[in-house]
C-alpha cells in the first residue's frame, strides 16, 4: 500500500438494524475517505453465527443506500454473493481459511497457548476474583501447561480455546487522532482468546488479519471498541505488521445521559425513513453528533450533495465527549429540509405515507404542496391532508358553532350559488368573489372565508382557503357544499 493511500472500513456485524451509532460511524469513515480521495470498504463481520442472519444484512444495505453511503469495495448489494474490490470475498464467514492460516503462524510463533478451562472454572474465578474487589480477568491457570496436563484434560473430553500470552512486562500504548495517547497497563489485559473452541476466530483477531490484508490505513470506531484495541494492537505486534491510525468517536448518549437506545424513541435507521424523516437531513444530523465545524456551521446542504459536507469535515475536530441525541433538534431540521423540496420532490417523498390517496398527479402535487411549511415529518401529510381525499372526512361542528356567524344559511346558499357562476375558478378569482360576496352581504371577510373553509375541509385550520378550493376544483367545491347542507340540517345547525 502506498504510504499516502488512504483505505477506510465500516464493518457491522448483521446481527440487527443498522443503528444511529453504526450510522454515524459509516457517515465518518465515508466523509473521511471522500475528504482525502481514498477507498471507503464495507465488511459484513458475520461470525455470530447465532445472531447474524441474512435479514440483517440486506437491511444494512438498504440502510446504508438510503442515507447514500455508497462503498467503494464490499458485497455487491444486488446480489451478496458477489463482491467489488480486490480483497474479496468481504463477509468474514468466507475468510475462515485466512483466519485459520495466520493462527498457526501465531500457534507457530509460540504467542499463543492452548487452555482448556471450563465455562465453570471460569465463572469461579470471576466470582472470586469479585470478592477480592479485583478485576474479574483470566487467571492465566493454562499459560504454562505441560504436555502431560494437556493430554489428561484432553482425556476428560475437554476441548481447548487459544489465548494470546500478554506480556506481564510491558504497558500496552497507541497514538489516537480524537484521543492522543492511550495507555493500557500490562496488568489491565488478560490472556484473551484467539481461536475458540469450535475452531473459530474471535473478533479481535479476525479484525486484525482483515484490516491488514485489506490495507486499511485509518480504523474510525466508536469509543465503545477502545478496550479492543491494546489487545489489537498486540496482535498487530506478533505479526510484525504496522498497526493502521486509530481514531475513536464519542459515545450517543440520549436526553438523559444514558446510552441511547430504543426506550428513548427511534434508533434504526430504518426507523427514521419509516417515520418521516428525510435521509438528507439524518445525514445532516449525525454529522453534528461528536463533530463541530470551525464555524459552528448547522445545515450542510446534503440534499444538493456530499460537497459542502465533506469540505467541513475533519477528523481531528471530533469530540471527545459523549453526544447527545437530540430528537426534537432533529425534526426541526427536517423541517427545513422539507420546506426546500420543489413540488415534484415533495410529492414523490410524502406519497409513501398517502395510502390511498386517489388523485390525478398534478392534482395530488398541488394538494401536498399547500401545508409544506408546516410539515416537520412526511408522515404529517395525511393528517394534515385528508380531507383531500375523501369526501366521508367528519365535520368540526364545535369549531362552526363557535363562530357565531348570524344568517349562516344565507351565506350557505350565496356561496354555492357564486361558486356554480364562477367561470375561472383560480385562486385570484375566488379571493375576489369571496370579498365581494362578504362586502355584499355587509359581513365581514372571515364570516365568509370561513364557512367555506370548514364545508370544505369539516374544519378552521388549514392551507390557505384560496389554493385549497382551487385545487379542488369547481365541482367538488360545490359537491361539499351540498353535502355540508344537508349535514348542517341533520346536526341541527342553521
Amino acid at each position: 500500500m502506498a504510504s499516502n493511500q488512504v483505505r477506510v472500513r465500516f464493518a457491522p456485524s448483521p446481527t440487527g438494524f443498522l443503528h444511529v451509532g453504526g450510522a454515524r460511524t459509516a457517515l465518518f469513515n465515508f466523509l473521511f475517505a471522500k475528504k482525502l480521495k481514498g477507498t471507503f470498504v464495507l465488511r459484513i463481520e458475520d461470525t455470530d453465527e447465532m445472531r447474524s442472519s441474512d435479514q440483517s444484512t440486506l437491511q444494512i444495505f438498504e440502510s446504508m443506500k438510503w442515507l447514500g453511503l455508497s462503498w467503494d469495495e464490499g458485497p455487491d448489494p444486488e446480489d451478496p454473493a458477489k463482491s467489488k474490490g480486490p480483497h474479496a470475498p468481504y463477509f468474514q464467514m468466507q475468510r475462515v481459511d485466512l483466519y485459520r492460516k495466520h493462527a498457526e503462524e501465531l500457534k507457530a510463533k509460540g504467542v499463543l497457548y492452548e487452555c482448556y478451562c471450563s465455562e465453570e472454572e471460569l465463572d469461579a474465578d470471576r466470582k472470586h476474583a469479585m470478592l477480592e474487589k479485583r478485576p474479574p480477568r483470566y487467571s492465566k491457570r493454562c499459560r504454562h501447561l505441560t504436555d502431560e496436563q494437556k493430554a489428561k484434560a484432553q482425556a476428560q473430553g475437554r476441548k481447548a480455546v487459544y489465548r494470546f500470552a500478554v506480556p506481564t512486562d510491558q504497558e500496552v500504548a497507541f497514538d489516537d487522532i480524537v484521543r492522543e495517547r492511550v495507555v493500557f497497563p500490562a496488568d489491565q489485559l488478560e490472556d484473551f482468546i484467539v481461536i475458540k473452541s469450535s475452531g473459530g476466530p474471535t473478533y479481535n483477531f479476525c479484525c486484525v488479519v482483515d484490516d491488514h490484508l485489506m490495507e486499511i490505513s485509518h480504523v474510525i470506531r466508536g469509543d465503545d471498541h477502545i478496550s479492543n484495541t491494546p489487545k489489537q494492537v498486540l496482535l498487530y505486534k506478533a505479526f510484525g505488521w504496522q498497526p493502521p491510525k486509530f481514531a475513536h468517536i464519542s459515545m450517543i448518549l440520549g436526553a438523559d445521559g444514558s446510552r441511547l437506545s430504543k426506550r428513548h424513541g427511534a434508533t434504526g435507521v430504518m426507523d427514521f425513513r419509516e417515520q418521516g424523516y428525510l435521509p438528507y437531513a439524518v445525514v445532516n444530523y449525525l454529522a453534528l453528533l461528536g463533530f463541530a465545524t470551525t464555524d459552528s456551521q448547522d445545515i450542510f446542504d446534503t440534499d444538493k450533495g456530499w460537497d459542502m459536507l465533506v469540505e467541513k469535515f475533519e477528523l481531528e475536530r471530533c469530540q471527545k465527549s459523549p453526544a447527545v441525541f437530540d430528537y426534537t433538534k432533529l425534526t426541526w431540521m427536517n423541517g427545513i429540509y422539507i420546506r426546500r423540496l420543489s413540488k415534484d420532490q415533495l410529492l414523490d417523498a410524502v406519497r409513501p405515507y398517502l395510502t390511498g390517496a386517489a388523485a390525478p398527479v398534478s392534482q395530488l402535487k398541488e394538494f401536498v404542496a399547500l401545508e409544506q411549511e408546516k410539515y416537520q415529518l412526511l408522515s404529517d401529510a395525511p393528517k394534515l391532508l385528508d380531507f383531500f381525499f375523501t369526501e366521508t372526512y367528519a365535520y368540526r361542528w364545535e369549531e362552526l358553532k363557535a363562530l357565531k356567524i348570524e344568517g349562516l344559511e344565507q351565506v350557505y346558499q350565496e356561496l354555492e350559488a357564486e361558486c356554480a357562476k364562477l367561470v375561472d375558478f383560480s385562486c385570484a378569482a375566488i379571493e375576489q368573489m369571496l370579498k365581494g360576496l362578504a362586502k355584499r352581504l355587509g359581513k365581514k371577510n372571515a364570516h365568509v372565508f370561513h364557512p367555506l373553509r370548514f364545508a370544505v375541509s369539516g374544519r378552521l385550520q388549514g392551507p390557505s382557503l384560496f389554493h385549497m378550493a382551487e385545487a379542488l376544483g369547481k365541482d367538488k367545491v360545490i359537491s361539499r357544499l351540498k353535502r355540508l347542507a344537508l349535514e348542517r340540517v341533520a346536526a341541527g345547525i342553521s
